[in-house]
């Protein structure tokens, strides 16, 4: 792809599910829309899903197909707005302290320069605004963060800008393409959710994710794409704490290949389950249904 096309806007929607494709990620009709009208009007784009379902991965993606640079702020508990905005480097502050102690240089001059650009260590959001459209800001698990610094992000998200008291405010030239997601851990705020546009990305259809794999993983069969698809399925339909996702899809695949298997016969499946199922009640439950998963495997 060349320089310009990279750059230049999506023609539709039509040329953005072509686009992903090429950088790997097969979009449905639904979620290709809902990031083409982002783009276009420069809004937040908040997908929730279940774990694994490609969320991240589109970020990802988008950064890769229109060469811009990914800036990933994954959230978790106790996140704070020092650790998502800025910081001083306090360490270097205070060698220039005592450089300037040392030659008597300590004056109010000196010292107000101690809090400027030399000393400001950028932290994702405010590298997202200085970076403006040549950035894809992906916010991740914001639902593992709390209500506060939720809130913090309305203000952000809504005039792409930050006020620094020591420097000033920084305005992005022009919108960075914004991706937030969930896996729904708890509820976001309705006042977030009216800043972004919403698009709910739920598991594959069995022939998007047997597409999915021949894509992501091109040493797989199709046999064998059909065969791991459908005993997922299955996995899918029990009672597990944490269903796999297409990650785990393509962890099966990838762990077959290395063992050379193209069946999924009870011993295989037994084997390999750890590929994809990760919490232990949920292998035991899995195993509990190995004739099951297994079944004209």
């Amino acid at each position: 792809m060349s320089d310009d096309l990279a750059h230049s806007p999506p023609a539709g929607v039509g040329e953005l599910t072509d686009r992903l494709r090429q950088g790997g990620y097969l979009a449905d009709r639904g979620l290709s829309t809902a990031v083409y009208v982002a783009l276009t009007l420069g809004r937040p784009l908040l997908l929730e899903g279940e774990v694994g379902v490609g969320k991240t991965e589109l970020a990802k993606v988008l950064a890769s197909v229109f060469e811009r640079r990914l800036i990933r702020l994954q959230c978790y508990e106790g996140i704070d707005t020092n650790q998502a905005l800025y910081e001083w480097d306090y360490a270097r502050q205070m060698l220039q302290i005592r450089a300037l102690s040392e030659h008597n240089l300590a004056d109010e001059t000196q010292v107000d320069k101690l809090f400027g650009p030399k000393f400001l260590l950028e932290r994702p959001l405010l590298t997202a605004v200085r970076e403006g459209d040549r950035a894809v800001l992906l916010i991740d698990e914001i639902d593992r963060a709390d209500d506060e610094f939720e809130a913090f992000l309305l203000e952000l998200l809504s005039d792409y800008q930050i006020t620094i008291p020591e420097i000033g405010t920084i305005v992005a030239e022009a919108p960075p393409m914004v991706i937030l997601t969930s896996n729904r851990t708890r509820e976001l705020h309705d006042a977030l959710k009216r800043r972004c546009l919403y698009h709910w990305v739920g598991y594959p259809s069995a022939e998007r994710e047997v597409e999915i794999i021949l894509v992501r993983a091109p040493g797989a069969t199709e046999a064998l794409a059909r065969k791991v698809v459908a005993a997922v399925n299955r996995l899918r339909q029990l009672d597990l704490v944490k269903p796999p996702g297409v990650a785990e899809t393509l962890d099966w695949v990838a762990t077959l290949n290395v063992l050379g298997r193209s069946d999924l016969d009870p011993g295989t499946v037994q084997d390999t389950l750890g590929a994809v199922v990760k919490e232990r009640d949920d292998l035991e439950t899995a195993l509990n249904h190995l004739e099951e998963i297994a079944v004209d495997g």
